[in-house]
């Protein structure tokens, strides 16, 4: 076997929770001591971005449709940043305080740095900026001889912010976020009338052209993990390179108390290519039609993670049924940025949803995972269809609170949910081709999550990733015996309990 491979899997085996025990974490956590959520880069020359947000007057359901494209300006590249990666709001509870963003996070610790590349946008130097989300600005990292012009965004991680609290299994969550990251630019871009899509560079490309591979610049603080570049344009090429460079990166984290060198391996294991794409599809519409009416910009600046449920609603079948067109090829500007044969698919535990009985659901999104899920699960199984447009299939009538909360580290949020969401990806034969599709599952089935939390958010609901979930026992649940499929993210719906002692302000002066 490949050592890439043989170490992925490696990964994913030691970081699994299990029933007696949890993947290897830090002991103990000094919250006074949590690493700073904001990167700056000092030594840089700072561009205020505009605040306004635009396109507010269109709906939610509208937010697919197809309209023109808008300039490359300052004031729409402001817009869309604010809506993809800026902040929405702060909480604050006694003395402490803390900001939501436009995606939500594991642990609300924020891994991933975003980045602007423009060339040739009026109003705005040529160059390669960080995206500082606190005060919604860009600090000047690099600039030189750009030819095309063009705008791009670049992502990277930081594993570090999520392996203080989190440990070995940190690289997971810090691929599910920009699994979440991407969804949100996809949504953020449609309402501008742009088409988000992926560059397939190979990574040592995409980490020269963010500069995460200059070593030196990185000498005490904490590393950046490349992850992928994006364009805006449909016929647009790899961005520009430059040859002058200014700014320091700012330390997270002035004592760390642990190291865990398998992030590290893994990272290296799983740089790779992206899988290869097909033509983007044309436009297609929801095949369910959502019930909501609120402006899209306010879903999208609203949205939060519960963090509790009610243990009581009983979701509208309405809803329902939107919540699962979202997951669908077509039911998203998502799966346009992403236009891949899907490879990670939801098993639905229903616990409260009218008209439909509790119990284990299965949502195969092509047909040929239909067919080898039946093959990998229990004969059993009844796989009865539950509804006349979606490939909503019944497995099992039964009561599922307590399977759900104990599956998913004996948390509550998951058995108060209406329903709760397990994302079983096609495993062992993506990594054997390529370890890198590890990284892009993950990326998946966040970005499921992300349809998810939009869509329960516009009908008046929430919804809140699980990162924590026994990762054996839900395959034994589910009678799959070996790696051909995984568990790799929970997800939870349902009406939110909040905290009257929190106080909410805003998330710009």
């Amino acid at each position: 076997m490949d050592d890439r491979i043989a170490s992925t899997l490696a990964y994913h085996a030691r970081t699994k929770h299990q029933l007696d025990r949890y993947a290897a974490g830090p002991g103990s956590l000094d919250w006074e001591a949590q690493p700073d959520p904001f990167r700056h880069w000092r030594g840089t020359q700072v561009t205020p971005l505009p605040r306004e947000i635009l396109a507010t007057d269109i709906l939610w359901p509208l937010l697919d449709q197809p309209r023109p494209a808008q300039a490359f300006t300052p004031a729409c590249l402001g817009s869309l940043l604010r809506l993809c990666a800026g902040l929405t709001a702060w909480k604050q509870y006694g003395g402490s305080r803390w900001s939501l963003r436009a995606h939500p996070s594991s642990g609300n610790l924020h891994p991933t740095e975003t980045w602007l590349i423009a060339s040739g946008v009026p109003g705005l130097e040529d160059g390669l900026f960080h995206y500082q989300a606190r005060d919604h600005s860009l600090e000047r990292r690099a600039w030189g001889d750009a030819t095309a012009p063009g705008v791009w965004f670049g992502y990277s991680s930081i594993p570090w912010r999520e392996a203080w609290k989190y440990g070995e299994r940190a690289f997971r969550y810090c691929q599910l976020d920009m699994g979440h990251v991407l969804a949100a630019l996809a949504y953020a871009a449609a309402l501008h009338g742009w088409q988000a899509r992926l560059l397939a560079l190979d990574p040592e490309e995409t980490a020269a052209r963010l500069g995460t591979d200059r070593d030196a610049d990185f000498n005490g603080v904490e590393a950046e993990e490349a992850e992928v570049i994006v364009t805006l344009q449909a016929d647009a090429g790899a961005p520009p390179t430059w040859n002058h460079w200014a700014g320091q990166p700012s330390l997270l984290d002035v004592k760390p108390m642990y190291e865990w060198p398998v992030i590290e391996e893994v990272a290296a294991a799983t740089r790779g290519p992206l899988p290869p794409a097909p033509p983007a599809p044309a436009h297609a519409a929801k095949p369910v039609a959502t019930t909501s009416t609120l402006p899209a910009t306010q879903v999208i600046l609203q949205r939060r993670s519960a963090q509790a449920f009610d243990g009581k609603s009983l979701m509208p079948h309405a809803v329902f049924r939107s919540l699962l067109a979202a997951l669908l090829p077509g039911g998203s500007p998502v799966w346009r940025l992403w236009p891949r044969a899907p490879r990670v698919h939801p098993i639905l535990l229903v616990h409260r949803v009218e008209g439909l009985k509790p119990g284990l659901y299965a949502l195969p999104r092509s047909e040929t995972a239909l067919a080898g899920l039946k093959q990998a699960m229990p004969q059993m199984f009844a796989w009865t269809p539950a509804d006349p447009e979606l490939p909503l299939l019944q497995l099992l009538a039964a009561k599922t609170e307590r399977t759900a909360r104990t599956l998913s580290c004996h948390q509550d949020i998951a058995s108060h949910s209406a329903v709760t969401f397990a994302f079983i990806a096609e495993f062992a034969a993506p990594i054997a081709d390529n370890p890198a599709a590890w990284r892009h599952l993950h990326w998946e089935a966040g970005m499921l999550g992300h349809c998810l939390t939009l869509e329960a958010e516009a009908a008046g609901w929430r919804g809140t990733g699980i990162g924590c979930f026994f990762d054996d026992a839900v395959h034994e649940v589910l009678g799959l015996g070996d790696t051909k499929y995984q568990v790799v993210y929970h997800f939870a719906v349902g009406i939110p309990v909040d905290d009257a002692r929190l106080t909410t302000l805003p998330a710009y002066e």
